[in-house]
Order: C-alpha cells, then sequence, then structure tokens
C-alpha cells in the first residue's frame, strides 16, 4: 500500500489503520507515490519513488487501485463546470438556478441526477459533492451515470 503522505493517521480512521497494520499480507509504504504504469495491452509494471529516500522500485504488478482521498483535486474543472464551496462537483438537484444561468445551460430539461453543469457530462465518486466517500456507492453511481449517458446518446 503506497501512501502519498507520511502516515494513514490524518485521513483514515484509527480500526482501518489497525487492520491494515495487523495484516500480514500488506506492506504499507509512505512517503511514496507511484511513477509510472507500463505495459502493452495491460498492466504489467508499476514503478513508485519514496520522496524521502529518492529510491525508485519497478514491479510486476497488474492491478492498481487508487484512494485519492477526502479533499477533492477538482480546482482544475473550475469555470468548465458547478463547484460547491469546498470544491466538490454539484450535479443534479444540486445545482441552482445561478450555477445553471453562469453555465449557459442550453437544454430545456434540468440535468440529470448526476450531471454536471456542463451537459453530458457526469461526475460520479468522491469528487462529487453530496457523495458519501464510499467505494460501493461510487461504483452504484458509475453504474446509474452509464445509463444517463446512454439516454443522453439517444436525444
Amino acid at each position: 500500500m503506497l501512501v502519498r503522505s507520511s502516515g494513514l493517521r490524518e485521513s483514515m480512521s484509527r480500526y482501518l489503520i489497525r487492520r491494515i497494520e495487523e495484516s500480514p499480507t500488506i506492506v504499507l509504504r509512505t512517503n511514496t507515490e507511484i511513477t509510472a504504469l507500463a505495459g502493452s495491452d495491460h498492466l504489467e509494471r508499476v514503478s513508485w519513488r519514496n520522496s524521502q529516500l529518492g529510491n525508485v522500485e519497478t514491479h510486476n504488478i497488474g492491478r492498481v487501485f487508487t484512494m485519492t482521498g477526502a479533499v477533492p483535486n477538482a480546482h482544475w474543472l473550475d469555470g468548465c463546470v458547478a463547484l460547491d464551496r469546498q470544491g466538490f462537483i454539484k450535479t443534479g438537484t444540486d445545482l441552482s438556478p445561478e450555477d445553471l444561468a453562469a453555465a449557459q445551460w442550453p437544454l430545456a430539461r434540468p440535468p440529470y441526477l448526476l450531471e454536471t453543469s456542463l451537459p453530458g457530462v457526469f461526475a460520479v465518486g468522491d469528487v462529487r459533492g453530496g457523495n458519501i466517500k464510499r467505494v460501493a456507492s461510487a461504483v452504484g453511481e458509475g453504474s446509474i451515470a452509464v445509463a444517463f449517458v446512454h439516454q443522453v446518446l439517444g436525444e
């Protein structure tokens, strides 16, 4: 498990930290971030660098799961889609009439449940305002968004 910060204490509950620390199958590497993903037609290798030591390691790994944390990294979308005060992406009924006017919403219909202020663009998971920050809900939101994408494509 790679953690960019010096530990898990700031972002994770104590019981989860304890389970990670007690697991014989998890090696926790702090101050470490992925620097490269490689493979031909699928992921085959992952490289990471320890920011304190500077050493880079490459391992044969075929899957990567990411958790980017509870602080949204959507500031780069500001001006493209509506964000709330905390920087989460606003979707569906959370978009105010002012948000839609600022975005020049061009459609007669209101935004769908997970649709942003940009028609046909959907947001799901932790980056979406109002999300409950659980993997299962993000997966569910993703499947709902796919259904909405099909609906938008059929319009």
